[in-house]
């Protein structure tokens, strides 16, 4: 993502600039009364959070987004009288179910438009974006969604310098659905290009005989790592050429839930809502104010009863109904008794929740919250998150108590946007902060942890996922005759098949697409200015029928020269439980062609998640990061979850009870990153609805019974953490073989990138491996854990102790 491309010369204007701005708030009586009210609702809850911990929660998990967006489209689909929408970026053009080609009206502006046509009233807040550096185009999303119906309306936030109200670098960052104030989903998933994906995760997306296959059409065929999202409203144009680019997989998190939570995720929202609605659409008729849904009189024991606009809103702003604390009686009038019977109150869950967030006047209005991480200390001018303490601390608690306790951190291998690794600025100063904070620089975990004469390794480790595949395109024997068969290029099919599927936005007046033709590099998995792109232009079409009669073209080229259907368009499953080998794969091209075919990429890790002795989750849109924990930068929304529904379990070999809802999600992230379970195959329009699949109240099934289950029930188990280690270990040796990926252990020095990256296409097979050997190799991968290279770069001092680290660099807070 090219977020910090540019922007570096205005961060010192810009933060003093917003300094001023708040400074000029919050002054007044009647501010300073308000300010002291929602201070004295925080004081009295855990976290000093404008939300207490409520019970009767029905709460479950989602793992990746497959799962999670099937079950956002029935939440959507089964709205009666409002959804609410807070996100970082969404996508109207995106598609919940997949393959697009078998669930047309699952489109996400196309489910909108349905439900706001049946009446159902439909709020949007997204951020809005630096223009000039960022590429998600909200102005896009806002025209889009507006255009649908009356009662779509979608607010954009927050201005930037030289408006009235401006922030240049903090970013709204929660990812929000509430339905009809009775259904919520909260996490990690943005409803944008990129996020969708499946438990295999898949590199290629590669059909040449039967493009309705395609999973990821257009602009959702993305590598960041490669090129970052351009003109995305020109969503029709993937820049990359999916023949010999891998796509940048994408894991993430989510949950869906029913309960009287869902309180108090509305109360942020309408509270977001009406302060966007005062400062910048505050006569414009077509937003209405919202008033938040409690029932005081019903509960004036909640702590919304004092709530400072509570009174004003209810007179001026639209109430929607809500089932969680109101007096039902027979005195209900038919329409609140037709309005109820589609929600049954469910039998109350087992979840104890808890609303978390990191808010502050810029983003919310309010003087700065940030119950998310209530343990940020503040000196001077640079706030640190002490998160590592907290661990450091409870580290050297357990080596002193001589009791068994460990820590597993997943992070993404490297920072998700383009650039290479040496040269990018914004991409090595990420990854000097993730090292200064594990092992180095004088302060990390590590050495604190030396310094008590502890060995780190022994109580906390560090982790990335990573994947392989191969992409069915076997350019010289089967491709290239297709085209001259057909008399149509495959990039014109590719293109005119996201022309079919996507569309192309009626504003636009873009009429062909370049696309990138990856070319040798010597910068391993990153590419940058310094190698020089191939490009391909391919004109877009102007109808729908038109592109349709192209790809069939296309498709047709095949006649004459062989079948495609027994060759796999992924090999991706054989990373996960699959009932075949690797070897069993077949590939009618030649070996050349094959052996070119197969490339590797970081399989990034977007989950924002952390799960404490299989029982407490907290889970959001919140990375661990000044950014995020702070209150007055990013905005941010968590749940804390704690399940009353306890399962028999062990820990360190002891009999255990474990919450439901934290074992079993952490279970089933081992079990996937360990490549114990079996594929997830999306090939037709006739899926198998799984529960994890299904949003709550529908619960997830029990596997707690599986044999592969078994193997990770106990992590302190000396068996699961081998496993769990071995395997990193083993996988990352074989992805250094084969494809040589940084960073890398064996890269200590600058001098040693130079010599160690190879000069091949971005993610293709490193020169000297034959094809045997690639695939005997490969055949050993399991699941996609990979050990992070603690030793890389570690001769290079001045990466972690340069003068940006000793207090000389004001970009700092923008990137860490």
């Amino acid at each position: 993502m090219s977020f910090f491309k540019g922007i570096e010369a205005k961060v010192s204007k810009g933060l003093k600039h917003a300094r001023a701005e708040v400074i000029g708030r919050h002054d007044e009586p009647e501010e300073i009364a308000q300010d002291e009210v929602r201070a004295q609702i925080r004081a009295g809850h855990r976290f000093d959070s404008f939300a207490g911990e409520r019970g009767g929660n029905d709460v479950k998990w989602h793992i990746d987004g497959h799962d999670y967006m099937w079950a956002l489209s029935e939440m959507l689909e089964n709205a009666k009288e409002a959804i609410f929408i807070l996100d970082w970026w969404l996508t109207p053009e995106l598609y919940l179910r997949r393959p697009p080609a078998y669930h047309p009206e699952w489109r996400l502006d196309r489910i909108l438009k349905r439900k706001a046509e049946q009446g159902v009233k439909i709020h949007v807040v997204v951020y809005k974006e630096v223009t000039q550096t960022m590429a998600m185009s909200s102005k896009h999303t806002k025209n889009t969604l507006d255009k649908l119906h009356p009662n779509i309306t979608c607010m954009r936030h927050p201005d930037h310098i030289g408006a009235k109200d401006s922030v240049e670098f903090w970013s709204h960052h929660e990812k929000v659905v509430v339905v009809d104030n009775h259904f919520a989903a909260i996490g990690g998933l943005d409803l944008c290009f990129g996020r969708w994906d499946t438990h295999t995760h898949p590199l290629a997306d590669v059909h040449p005989t039967d493009f309705a296959r395609t999973l990821f059409p257009g602009q959702d065929y993305n590598n960041a790592r490669v090129l970052d999202f351009k003109e995305v409203y020109n969503y029709a144009s993937n820049t990359l050429s999916i023949l010999e680019t891998a796509r940048m997989p994408w894991h993430d998190v989510h949950m869906t839930l029913v309960g009287p939570v869902v309180l108090d995720i509305v109360q942020h929202f309408v509270e977001r809502w009406n302060e966007i609605k005062k400062r910048k659409y505050r006569y414009d008729e077509r937003f209405a104010w919202l008033s938040l849904p409690h029932d005081v009189e019903a509960a004036p024991n909640e702590a919304v009863a004092r709530h400072p606009h509570l009174q004003r809103w209810r007179e001026i702003g639209h109430q929607y109904h809500q089932r969680w604390n109101r007096n039902f009686s027979s005195r209900d009038t038919a329409e609140e008794q037709e309005q109820d019977a589609g929600y049954p109150i469910p039998q109350p869950g087992s979840c104890n929740v808890q609303v978390v967030r990191s808010v502050s006047d810029w983003s919310h209005g309010v003087l700065t919250e940030h119950s998310i991480q209530n343990a940020s200390t503040q000196d001077g001018d640079q706030v640190t998150n002490r998160i590592a303490g907290a661990l450091v601390d409870r580290i050297i608690r357990a080596f002193n108590e001589g009791s068994k306790f460990k820590v597993i951190v997943c992070i993404p291998e490297v920072p998700g946007f383009a650039g290479d690794v040496k040269t990018e600025g914004s991409l090595k100063t990420i990854m000097a902060a993730q090292y200064r904070s594990i092992n180095r620089g004088g302060a990390s975990i590590y050495e604190k942890l030396r310094e008590k004469g502890i060995e780190p390794l022994d109580y906390i480790r560090f982790y990335h996922l990573r994947a392989y595949d191969r992409i069915n395109a076997p350019w010289d024997s089967f491709i290239s005759k297709m085209e001259e068969n057909s008399g149509v290029k495959f990039h014109e099919a590719q293109v005119a098949l996201a022309r079919q599927w996507i569309g192309q936005d009626p504003a636009s007046t873009q009429k062909e697409v370049t696309l990138a033709m990856p070319e040798p590099t010597t910068e391993a998995i990153v590419q940058s200015e310094k190698t020089p792109i191939k490009t391909e232009t391919v004109r877009i079409l102007e109808s729908a029928e038109e592109a349709r009669e192209t790809v069939r073209r296309f498709e047709g080229g095949a006649e004459g020269l062989r079948g495609d259907q027994e060759v796999s368009d992924t090999v991706a499953q054989h990373m996960l439980g699959d009932r075949t080998e690797l070897g069993d794969e077949k590939w009618f091209g030649t070996e050349e062609e094959e052996l070119n075919a197969y490339v590797s990429e970081l399989l990034y890790i977007h989950s924002k998640v952390m799960i404490v002795d299989d029982d407490k989750v907290i889970m959001g849109s919140a990375n661990i990061n000044d950014r995020s924990q702070k209150g007055d930068g990013d905005s941010e929304i968590c749940l804390v979850v704690e399940d009353n529904d306890k399962i028999d379990s062990f820990m360190d070999g002891q009999p255990y009870r474990a919450g439901r809802f934290a074992a079993t999600l952490r279970r089933k992230l081992f079990r996937e990153h360990l490549g114990l379970i079996p594929p997830q195959v999306v090939t037709d329009g006739n899926p198998r609805v799984t529960s994890f699949m299904r949003p709550a109240p529908h619960h997830n099934e029990d596997e707690t019974g599986l044999e592969q289950d078994a193997l990770v029930a106990d992590p302190l188990n000396d068996d699961t953490v081998l496993l769990f280690q071995k395997t990193a270990i083993e996988n990352r040796k074989i992805f250094t073989e084969i494809f040589r990926p940084v960073p890398t252990n064996l890269v200590r020095s600058w001098a040693a990138y130079d010599n160690y990256v190879p000069k091949v296409k971005t993610g293709h097979v490193v020169p000297g491996v034959d094809l045997q050997r690639l695939k005997d190799r490969l055949a050993g991968v399991r699941g996609a854990l990979v050990e992070c290279p603690l030793d890389f770069l570690i001769d290079e001092k001045d990466f972690v102790t340069g003068p940006e680290w000793r207090g000389l660099n004001p970009t700092l807070p923008i990137y860490i």
